[in-house]
């Protein structure tokens, strides 16, 4: 998980642990969290619900499952690219039965202050999401979802080893891969116009005592948030819903 780190738990603890994850829920909600703030204090902050999930939300799965994993992400962040492909493997086989859906939700770490030297940890990730919403715009959800998979495949990250993540020029190429049209997303970038849905999305995931990526939140059948910390491994988030889905029964 970014900024914060990365832990991940293997199928020994998995059941253990989506067990704990149910358990905690309602406490978690109105736990204080540690949110890093944009000139890298830490301020409290009471962690509360995230804004309701309509139209508006890129939804891959049924609009109306039962069960829903809000995803907020970061496109330059390693630990969100592997996420990103577990999240795949569970829609593909949880999403058939019309009982879980995969709400995606921007979360660019690309404010001052987000590196311990107070400088940008992820400086392209706004701009990255708002390519996403790009597609989205001309193109509807399979676009969007089109180009986010293909985007989390191609991209290197923000990693020592590629500090600058992925060359920005890739993004049109990404566009004509997935079969827009170019020189409209071109111009939909240039435009900034979903600038303020990705700062929308950011905000919400703030207010709700987010502080890195990628960070999921489960909505239950009944309506209860149980938070899904970092990049958890497959057999984590399976034993999650395979307790839960009893209920969506």
């Amino acid at each position: 998980m970014e900024n914060t780190g990365h832990s991940s738990l293997t199928l020994p603890g998995a059941i253990v642990i989506a067990g704990a994850i149910i358990a905690i829920a309602i406490i978690w909600v109105n736990k204080p969290a540690n949110i890093a703030s944009q000139d890298g204090e830490n301020i409290q902050q009471t962690a509360v619900s995230i804004m309701p999930i309509s139209n508006a939300d890129h939804i891959l799965g049924n609009p109306n499952a039962p069960i829903k994993i809000v995803e907020y992400s970061d496109p330059s962040c390693p630990f969100c690219k592997m996420f990103h492909t577990t999240m795949l493997r569970i829609i593909n086989e949880y999403g058939p039965t019309g009982k879980v859906a995969w709400v995606y939700r921007h979360f660019p770490i690309d404010k001052e202050g987000t590196r311990p030297d107070g400088g940008i940890l992820h400086p392209n990730a706004g701009h990255e999401s708002q390519a996403l919403e790009c597609a989205a715009d001309q193109g509807s959800n399979d676009a969007f979802w089109a180009f986010a998979n293909r985007l989390y495949e191609v991209t290197p990250s923000v990693t020592s080893q590629t500090p600058n993540g992925l060359d920005q020029k890739e993004l049109p190429n990404i566009a004509a891969f997935v079969k827009l049209n170019v020189v409209l997303f071109n111009q939909c970038l240039a435009s900034g116009k979903f600038k303020a849905v990705v700062e929308k999305h950011y905000l919400d995931g703030i207010n709700a005592g987010i502080s890195g990526t990628p960070h999921s939140i489960i909505i239950t059948p009944s309506g209860s948030q149980i938070p899904l910390v970092g990049a958890q491994p497959y057999e984590t988030i399976k034993a999650a819903l395979d307790a839960l889905l009893p209920e969506a029964k």
